[in-house]
């Protein structure tokens, strides 16, 4: 159980999780099929939320691209005063989006949604930069109130759940 609470706190941690499974088994002192089976777990469980890449499928033993805790309030029980406002902006959008669409890894942005829609997540200040060129891409972003042109309250995606 100690070693479970480890993984999840070094998740909630992170900027976001992207996992190395060498290093992290390492760190938590478990061998890496051990540590897959728990990142598996904690998914299907629902206390992590597991992002692959668009098209591969979901095994036990496959590395996640990105990991996710299932909530907020799971960030800030385990992070405390470490709990990284950027984590917390994709793990809220995560969550929303997640319960209702698709959600993937994108190269490009944060998210691919339904494999149709990039989003990348940010403060108010976050330009287009990453998806410009990008089909059917937006900027979620905190810390503003209304939506304009591919920018869109990251607020709003409260009312999807």
């Amino acid at each position: 159980m100690a070693k479970i609470k480890q993984l999840l706190t070094v998740i909630a941690e992170s900027v976001p999780f992207i996992p190395n499974v060498s290093k992290l088994s390492e760190k938590i002192g478990i061998n890496r099929n051990t540590l897959l089976s728990y990142l598996h777990y904690l998914d299907e469980i629902e206390l992590t939320r597991n992002l692959f890449r668009s098209g591969e499928g979901i095994s036990v033993l496959q590395k996640p691209a990105k990991v996710y805790l299932e909530n907020t309030n799971l960030l800030y029980l385990l992070a405390e005063e470490n709990a990284n406002r950027g984590n917390l902006r994709e793990t809220f959008f995560a969550n929303q989006v997640g319960y209702a669409y698709e959600l993937n890894y994108a190269e490009q942005g944060d998210f691919t949604v339904n494999n149709q829609y990039i989003f990348e997540i940010g403060g108010k200040d976050k330009t287009e930069k990453q998806v410009k060129g990008l089909d059917n891409a937006y900027i979620v972003s905190d810390d503003i109130t209304h939506g304009f042109h591919h920018k869109i309250p990251l607020w709003l995606f409260g009312f999807l759940y």
